[in-house]
């Protein structure tokens, strides 16, 4: 069964669902779906090239920016979005198109092992985390292993899945603002159920 019948089939139960715990169960099946999808998803893009205006849409198709890798791996996943809008915002309205500003973590000049720890304290998830002139994935497991999934605009110059000892990008960044996408339950029941989530303009 594809990502998309999972979907489907959640959605229609999590309709159906009439008591609280029902609804809890699918929200954690949920979560749990997109956090074993979403990472593979990505991983279809390694070696994509990078280009501050590429725009393709599937893997291997040609050059990528960071922003549009970060929004076809949703747009991929069944997250009903406005692809070139949201690809084309600031990474702060990137996050703010899925979550409100009390679920985001703005930090500036913090250091990177703090900021890292900070966030591991958070939990496991699909995380978006935008820098200063940059926005990526960082995914952290269950085991707490923290992955930085984006398309580089230094070298290598394409989409690399690095950890947190070789994430020079993530490290050198003065600003990083992030916030946990599968920890939203607001962003699952809108996945769930097919819901269009608003690009973020300011």
């Amino acid at each position: 069964m594809d990502l998309e019948d999972h979907r489907k089939r959640l959605g229609q139960s999590y309709l159906k669902a009439s008591i609280a715990p029902e609804r809890e169960d699918l929200l954690a099946q949920t979560r749990e779906l997109l956090q074993m999808s979403l990472p593979r998803l990505m991983r279809c893009w390694l070696g994509t090239p990078w280009d501050f205006n590429g725009t393709a849409h599937e893997p291997g198709t040609g050059k990528v920016a960071c922003g549009y890798f970060v929004s076809s791996v949703l747009q991929d996943a069944g997250f009903e979005v406005e692809w070139a809008p949201l690809a084309q915002q600031a990474s702060q309205n990137i996050l703010g198109t899925f979550l409100p500003p009390e679920k985001m973590t703005i930090r500036v000049g913090m250091d990177y092992d703090a900021f890292l720890q900070e966030v591991l304290l958070s939990g496991p998830g699909i995380y978006i985390v935008g820098l200063d002139s940059h926005v990526a994935f960082l995914v952290i497991t269950g085991s707490r292993e923290i992955r930085f999934i984006h398309s580089s605009g230094s070298s290598p110059y394409c989409v690399i899945d690095e950890p947190r000892e070789h994430s020079h990008v993530l490290r050198n960044s003065e600003y990083r603002v992030i916030g946990n996408l599968t920890a939203s339950d607001e962003v699952l029941h809108k996945w769930l159920l097919g819901e269009k989530f608003r690009t973020q303009t300011r």
